[in-house]
């Protein structure tokens, strides 16, 4: 068929309308980041008009600037610091939890399976709120500050490696672990030698997620903050965002872009790594989002 319907009756012809849709909504997405990262360069205090490139509120401003102001420098410091400790503790528990709930039958792990699922659905909000009432009013101890921030995100987190983990065991199969205990292996010696090296892709891309997601997480953190030492970058920005701010500001919230940018490439990077020649994984970035 030849015409103006020829391309339209073409089952195969590039979906112009739904492209048009994805690149408006990157545009509409990345822009205003793009925006807010560029005048973290700007050379004068305005945060709306152009006054030369500078580094000026990264490290050049002997005030400032986010390497001399003490208040910004301490809050880039505890929301690395966040994201360093919640993901080494989230992500062994939710490996463990997976693995757990992989082996065990009946009512009992059902249930823990249902209530993990759950905290997919169940509002940040809440939690903080829940936490934050128990650690003032219920005599624990535990103070308000990086303790108990670092038990809300684990808490809040967990749930996330420990499906990637199921996810992947699923893919792996029985196989493997029944192959090693016919050849002599005990049941722990399998798991350690067969299925934890098979599981080491997920777990890493399980790590990369939990990190990016927890040193941008706001909500939580701001509920069990303690003093000003204890805000992170998120809960910073929020407080200072309308008290005549500078670039220094843009500039903080571009060092944490910068940072789960970094995660989520050498993240990739090594997980593809990991992956090469692996049968049962996808080595690109498909699958790579698959798993994170």
């Amino acid at each position: 068929m030849k015409g103006p319907l020829a391309w339209w009756n073409n089952p195969w012809r590039p979906p112009r309308f739904l492209i048009a849709i994805t690149i408006g909504y990157l545009v509409w997405s990345l822009l205003p980041v793009l925006i807010a990262v560029a005048y973290s360069f700007n050379d004068g205090k305005s945060r709306t008009t152009w006054q030369g490139f500078s580094f000026r509120w990264y490290w050049g401003d002997q005030t400032l600037s986010v390497w001399h102001n003490e208040a910004l420098h301490t809050a880039l410091l505890q929301t690395l610091k966040l994201g360093v400790i919640a993901t080494l503790i989230t992500v062994p528990l939710g490996t463990l939890f997976a693995i757990g709930i992989d082996r065990w039958r009946g009512r009992l792990p059902a249930g823990a399976n249902f209530l993990m699922l759950l905290s997919f659905v169940l509002p940040e909000v809440l939690l903080a709120v829940a936490l934050l009432f128990v650690i003032t009013t219920v005599a624990v101890p535990i103070q308000l500050g990086t303790t108990a921030q670092v038990i809300g995100l684990v808490t809040f987190q967990v749930s996330y490696p420990a499906v990637l983990v199921r996810a992947r065991l699923a893919t792996i199969g029985p196989q493997y672990e029944e192959a090693a205990m016919d050849l002599g292996a005990s049941p722990l010696a399998a798991l350690r030698r067969i299925i934890v090296p098979m599981l080491v892709p997920a777990i890493f891309a399980s790590t990369v997620l939990v990190f990016a997601d927890v040193i941008d997480d706001f909500v939580l953190v701001r509920y069990l903050s303690g003093d000003a030492s204890t805000e992170p970058v998120s809960v910073k920005i929020y407080n200072t965002a309308r008290a005549a701010p500078t670039p220094a500001l843009n500039a903080l919230a571009s060092l944490l872009l910068f940072a789960a940018l970094a995660a989520v490439v050498v993240g990739f990077l090594v997980y593809r790594r990991m992956t090469r020649g692996d049968s049962t994984a996808d080595s690109g970035i498909g699958g790579f989002t698959g798993e994170a």
